[in-house]
């Protein structure tokens, strides 16, 4: 504990006896963060929420997803991808601007809540970061839509056979009624195959029932939607870079740091000049 307080005594005395040189480096440390602060181009960060569209009836067994997860982030990694979301809203793919935009791209997948994929970019102002995101969702929608074309294409025409089907089944079912009625006077065995017709039909006509219903909710909005956000492109009030602040305390430790090592440098070098001084004079 001794030795503790005279090492703390010993690197006061150092500090006060090279105070130019401490102060001096603190001063510089602290005038380049200033300068650097205050000479970077500031940037802004957007953060958007994509929702990946479904299209609900798809054979048991398959992704109602458009695209999985995992290729719709490689998707939004791809250069030529990236090139067309510049240019769709007038930057050119080497321009600083595309470059900032495809430095600060991040993408996180949350499969279990959607799935959905944050996506962080930043730009020179809150209106460029806006759009930049705003463009990246926009064009991933455009690629989706097409995408969906067929599966729904194909499950409108089951739909479509589905209902066509029920009125044919409806139609015979109806025509049965009838001869089951006209013929309620007649034999019994013709009025057994009638009977027995008339219930197979009932339970194809539940069927088809079952399976229309079963594909109207599936085309509904809960089970088939488009690739979206569901919440609004979110950035901040304040910068993202440089933060003054975070800046500054960086400065502030590194130019502590660098002044006590200059100050304490400069004092070997002066204990080592005088042991050198005092050995030449008493030779």
């Amino acid at each position: 504990m001794e030795q503790d307080e005279i090492y703390l005594i010993d690197l006061w005395r150092i500090f006060t006896c090279e105070w130019r040189w401490f102060s001096g480096v603190l001063i510089a440390v602290l005038a380049c963060t200033y300068a650097f602060t205050h000479s970077v181009k500031p940037q802004w960060e957007a953060t958007a929420w994509i929702q990946i569209g479904q299209v609900g009836p798809v054979p048991p067994g398959l992704d109602p997803k458009v695209e999985p997860l995992l290729r719709v982030i490689e998707r939004l990694q791809l250069v030529p991808f990236e090139n067309e979301i510049l240019e769709s809203i007038g930057f050119a793919s080497d321009s600083p601007e595309a470059q900032l935009y495809r430095n600060s791209l991040k993408l996180e997948p949350m499969p279990y809540a959607g799935p959905l994929v944050r996506l962080n970019v930043r730009a020179r102002s809150p209106q460029q970061a806006r759009q930049f995101a705003t463009a990246t969702v926009t064009r991933l929608q455009a690629v989706h839509r097409q995408l969906e074309v067929l599966p729904l294409k194909y499950a409108h025409e089951h739909l479509a056979q589905v209902e066509m089907d029920l009125r044919d089944a409806l139609a015979d079912r109806a025509r049965l009624l009838q001869v089951a009625a006209s013929g309620a006077r007649g034999d019994a065995a013709g009025k057994g195959i009638a009977g027995m017709l008339l219930a197979n039909k009932n339970e194809d006509v539940r069927n088809l029932q079952q399976a229309r219903s079963d594909l109207m909710d599936r085309l509904g909005p809960i089970y088939t939607f488009e690739t979206s956000m569901p919440w609004p492109v979110y950035v901040p009030e304040r910068q993202a870079f440089p933060n003054p602040a975070l800046m500054w305390g960086i400065g502030l430790l590194l130019g502590m740091f660098l002044a006590a090592f200059a100050a304490t440098t400069r004092n070997v070098a002066r204990r080592a000049a005088s042991r050198r001084a005092a050995s030449i004079a008493s030779a």
